[in-house]
């Protein structure tokens, strides 16, 4: 199974009139990361960058000026994430800006059921929030001290660690045999065995020794096929 965990920047809020200006992706199959990544830079084709969207992210229409425009990268960005389920933390946002590009292009949009909102995911997992990336990080131990910025790429990849977090992936791949491999090297299946040793000195019996004898005398009046009998000597 292919997954593509991505995120997006953008000049604003408007998915109608404002445009992407970064893409970046992290590819996982079967739940763990290849290692293979897309990320770009796109210039908004004279679409100024809002001062709030740059507050946040930091990325200038000045740093965007030799970037190529969204139809410059389109068929990359098509040929990294065919086939692939798309995850995306408030993916609405992500899919509505991608889609609208596509539709300035005359490209067919993705469709929802290809797309994946660890959002939706996390706010079913975790009711009482909260649920923004750096929360999900901070609630599963994730190292985002260097996510100064917003940033495509970056976001992704912190991404694909909190989805998996949120589909328990982690434990699943304990499951792991010594007949699986991984990039060639053989996997090996640890057993943990716990010895149990006899204490030096018994505890003393907690049961008295009137409740000793009147046990006696009901396996006695049971007789024979008293279960105790085999169980136990006699007192």
């Amino acid at each position: 199974m292919r997954e593509i965990i991505f995120d997006t920047e953008t000049t604003g809020l408007d998915r109608l009139d404002d445009r992407v200006i970064e893409i970046g992706g992290v590819e996982m199959v079967n739940r763990f990361p290849t290692g293979k990544t897309f990320h770009v830079l796109i210039n908004p084709d004279g679409k100024q960058v809002h001062p709030d969207a740059l507050a946040v992210h930091g990325i200038s229409n000045e740093s965007l000026k030799d970037k190529p425009v969204f139809a410059g990268i389109v068929d990359e960005f098509l040929a990294f994430i065919d086939g692939a389920k798309l995850i995306a933390h408030n993916a609405t946002f992500d899919m509505g800006f991608i889609n609208a590009e596509f539709n300035r292009l005359g490209h067919p949009p993705i469709n929802n059921d290809r797309v994946i909102d660890t959002l939706a995911l996390a706010r079913r997992k975790h009711p009482m929030g909260p649920n923004s990336l750096d929360a999900l990080c901070r609630r599963y131990g994730i190292n985002n001290s260097h996510r100064t910025l917003h940033g495509a790429l970056l976001d992704s990849q912190l991404l694909a660690e909190v989805y998996i977090e949120l589909i328990g992936g982690k434990q699943a791949a304990l499951g792991l045999t010594a007949t699986e491999q991984s990039d060639n090297k053989r996997t090996v299946a640890t057993e943990t065995v716990v010895i149990i040793a006899q204490r030096a000195i018994p505890l003393p019996p907690r049961l008295t020794e009137m409740e000793i004898l009147a046990h006696a005398k009901l396996v006695e009046k049971i007789g024979e096929k008293a279960i105790w009998n085999e169980r136990i000597p006699a007192i």
